[in-house]
């Protein structure tokens, strides 16, 4: 070890998890304590890696230390729990001190008064933030500029609809966006959030506080939408959207575009949406390579998707997820048709409540995979059993074991809840 060059030390110190360990490591010679003070560029503090009884003085102060130490940080993480309330300056002096050279911030401290991350960090070479538990107010796009950031990350962050807006527009070489447990302020009853990037191509927004989304991006390819209730959604854009993903929303009106020739993987779950029909939006997706349906609600009876539909709209898809549906007495992806599913090779399919028809549909759509290759079945098992769910698990199950010495060349996976 002695032989090693400082630069490499300082590698090598760069890849702990926790400052305390480059604390004690930086104590084992002089040549270490070089490498930490000269060649270390990344530094991650987490309360829970001190001792419970360290004060919250002493935390800053060991915080404190340990920046000063070092010359060139560029990533940066400091997340405090909530028991501990920091004085704003030695805050601001950490970010004074490093802001020229830093490229990643990941920041959840509580400190009196609210420190404004975005004044102290704007207009320098930042590339990554991540704020947790934060409030954002008065931004001002023309001083608070982040021309090098490209990833942008809003945890349980206080933040109105208008300087959402202003800091994405402030930002203009983004392209992730994350909006996690947003509270939106607005006083008006019917909050929009309006966001336009030209360069954004990532988006998850799960517990957002609006009633509408209006997203305008010309290279979208990536969107996640997760545990929303909203009155429209509409995105804005050339037509780029590779990756849907959708879960636990409710929406009366959604548009992604007419143009969805790059779809590749749409997933959704637990998903209501009233108009217009989910189908119709991505039914020309001929690129598809994955779809996934489990528990959508489809009010209309003619959005009914049968298997003929899902073989004839998307002839390059490889991975069909779908759960056993019935409604009104009418099942979603019946076996209508005889078109196959030619490139489909891993089939997952599954039930919220069991029906003595669950396996001849399984067995259906088997048939319909000549190159299937894997087979995984979701299922839902309560505690208390009726003496015909049981009936109707123990039928299930034999007709699996015939099923898988039919199909021995097929993977068959079992997941139960």
């Amino acid at each position: 070890m002695e032989h090693l060059p400082v630069e490499v030390i300082g590698n090598i110190l760069a890849h702990l998890s926790a400052a305390r360990d480059v604390m004690v490591a930086s104590g084992v010679c002089r040549k270490w304590r070089t490498a930490c003070r000269k060649h270390l560029h990344s530094l991650s503090f987490n309360s829970d890696d001190f001792p419970r009884d360290m004060t919250t003085r002493q935390l800053e102060i060991v915080i404190t230390q340990t920046i000063f130490q070092t010359m060139g940080l560029q990533c940066l993480s400091i997340h405090i729990d909530r028991t501990h309330e920091f004085s704003a300056a030695p805050v601001i002096a950490w970010l004074m001190y490093t802001r020229e050279t830093l490229r990643s911030l990941s920041y959840n401290v509580r400190t009196n008064p609210n420190v404004n991350i975005l004044e102290k960090c704007g207009r320098q070479k930042l590339e990554v933030l991540d704020l947790d538990h934060n409030t954002i107010t008065g931004v001002e796009p023309s001083y608070q500029r982040f021309t090098c950031l490209k990833s942008l990350s809003l945890r349980h962050v206080s933040i109105s609809a208008l300087d959402l807006s202003l800091l994405v527009a402030a930002c203009p070489k983004i392209e992730s966006l994350a909006l996690d447990f947003l509270e939106v302020v607005t006083s008006d009853p019917q909050s929009t959030m309006e966001l336009t990037s030209h360069t954004l191509k990532s988006l998850f927004a799960k517990s957002v506080g609006v009633d509408k989304i209006i997203l305008d991006t010309d290279n979208l390819e990536v969107l996640n939408l997760n545990a929303l209730n909203l009155d429209l959604f509409e995105l804005i854009g050339k037509g780029t959207l590779k990756h849907l993903k959708i879960d636990d929303v409710s929406v009366t009106h959604m548009d992604i575009g007419e143009s969805t020739d790059h779809l590749e993987v749409v997933d959704v779950s637990n998903f209501t949406i009233v108009r217009p029909k989910l189908y119709s939006m991505i039914s020309r997706a001929s690129n598809l390579r994955m779809l996934r349906f489990w528990g959508v609600v489809f009010d209309d009876e003619d959005e009914i998707v049968d298997s003929e539909t899902i073989a004839v709209s998307f002839p390059l898809l490889r991975h069909l997820s779908l759960s056993y549906e019935l409604r009104d007495g009418l099942l979603h992806y019946s076996l209508q048709g005889s078109s196959p599913l030619d490139n489909v090779s891993v089939l997952e399919l599954g039930w919220t409540v069991i029906s003595e028809h669950f396996g001849p549909w399984v067995f259906g759509m088997i048939e319909r995979c000549p190159n299937l290759k894997k087979l995984v079945i979701h299922g839902v098992l309560s505690e208390a059993k009726t003496r015909e769910e049981r009936q109707m698990l123990a039928s299930f199950t034999s007709f699996i074991v015939c099923l898988m010495r039919k199909y021995v060349h097929v993977d068959v996976q079992f997941e139960y809840e």
